[in-house]
């Protein structure tokens, strides 16, 4: 029988981390299953899914573990391959904005209102081509429970998309 663990990890960034997490994982007979991982205000971080066999769990934890010397901070979580939910669909979303604090939160509210879960989300901040000010831009995939209709989600979004002063592109995946 084999096992998901769910890494997350953070560190100086450095060249050869990526190398070093996936020698330890590749050492133990783990397979590196899937990842999202970015440097982030001078840090390194991650998060990724590894299969590895029953048996050989212990000591890739404990491998792991032993990376906090080289000044790697991983935790580590039993996973389980889930299944989407029975009927579920999945939607993608784009938000493009002026940047102000706030816009997350809005966004997440406007979803779990509805029932909606965020399966990922990136945004990043960047200058704006024209004026210079700070754009907001927010990918999300999301899953929506069986029976919500795309103009439900569609309408809690676009009630935030006015006074964030934002465009709202909602499609399904």
């Amino acid at each position: 029988m084999s096992k998901t663990l769910v890494l997350t990890l953070i560190g100086a960034d450095r060249p050869g981390l990526v190398e070093r997490v996936s020698r330890v994982v590749a050492d133990h007979g783990g397979s590196w299953e899937q990842s999202r991982m970015a440097r982030l205000a001078g840090r390194f971080a991650g998060i990724l899914q590894v299969r590895v066999a029953d048996e050989a769990a212990p000591g890739l934890c404990a491998a792991l573990a032993g990376l906090s010397s080289e000044g790697l901070t991983i935790t580590v979580e039993d996973g389980s391959l889930d299944e989407l939910t029975e009927g579920a669909t999945i939607f993608e979303v784009e938000l493009v904005g002026q940047d102000r604090p706030g816009i997350v939160r809005e966004i997440s509210r406007a979803v779990a209102e509805v029932g909606v879960n965020v399966l990922s989300l990136e945004s990043h901040v960047a200058p704006a081509p024209m004026s210079g000010e700070s754009l907001f831009t927010a990918r999300a995939r999301l899953q929506a429970p069986a029976g919500l209709a795309l103009d439900a989600l569609r309408e809690s979004l676009e009630k935030i998309a006015d006074d964030l002063m934002a465009d709202i592109r909602l499609d399904r995946a």
